[in-house]
């Protein structure tokens, strides 16, 4: 005779299957235990990693806390979706809670930090536009997004960012520097990417003239 199984049992198991209908009418109690545990892979994970959106929708509009808790690997429900290419279940998310941008995973890195690392410009725009103070979060090594398109040498994700920087007023982000002193201009330098140079020159970011020798020869078309 087969063993009835537990609540939490029965939830991972509609999770599994996708079935939504055991959600109806269940008791939010039971999500209260998981969400207790520090990092978990919650239901609310395992439907955002399968693209179960509808199913993930549900679980947090019965626990939104469950939205910003992260796995044993350090990933939200978010950043899931996200890196398994789910782009609805990550489109719905944000729109349901576009603070979800912003919650920082392992080594600190959010959703709009990994939409540059791909150069997926598309999710880059739809995230600022969504939540435009998701371009001042850092990561662990003090990186902001700007700084990571050009690390990762992703010009196109260059270019959005700092049309985004432009519109909203806000160039002064990228005099920021990282947790090694290095600014915009020295990491396009010194990894030799020119149209990023000339694009950091042609919006006068102006390093001291006491940093410029230290500056690595970087060649720059300053013509149209």
């Amino acid at each position: 005779m087969e063993m009835p199984m537990e609540p939490t049992q029965r939830l991972m198991e509609a999770v599994r299957i996708g079935n939504i209908d055991t959600l109806i009418g269940l008791d939010p109690y039971l999500l209260e235990p998981i969400d207790q545990v520090q990092f978990a892979d919650t239901p609310l994970h395992v439907a955002a990693s399968r693209g179960l959106t509808s199913f993930a929708i549900k679980i947090m509009s019965l626990k939104p806390s469950l939205a910003r808790k992260l796995n044993p690997e350090g990933f939200s429900p978010l950043d899931l979706a996200l890196r398994n290419g789910y782009v609805d279940t990550v489109r719905k998310f944000v729109r349901y809670d576009c603070d979800l941008i912003r919650v920082q995973g392992k080594e600190r890195i959010t959703p709009l930090h990994y939409a540059v690392k791909t150069d997926d410009t598309d999710l880059l725009a739809a995230f600022l536009q969504a939540c435009p103070q998701s371009i001042n979060d850092l990561t662990i090594q003090d990186e902001n997004a700007v700084h990571i398109s050009v690390k990762n040498k992703r010009y196109r994700a260059f270019r959005v960012l700092v049309g985004w920087l432009q519109r909203m007023d806000s160039l002064e982000i990228l005099d920021s520097v990282d947790e090694k002193g290095n600014t915009l201009l020295h990491t396009a330098a010194s990894t030799n990417q020119p149209k990023a140079c000339s694009l950091s020159l042609s919006l006068s970011l102006s390093p001291s003239p006491s940093l410029l020798p230290s500056l690595p020869p970087c060649k720059v078309n300053l013509g149209k």
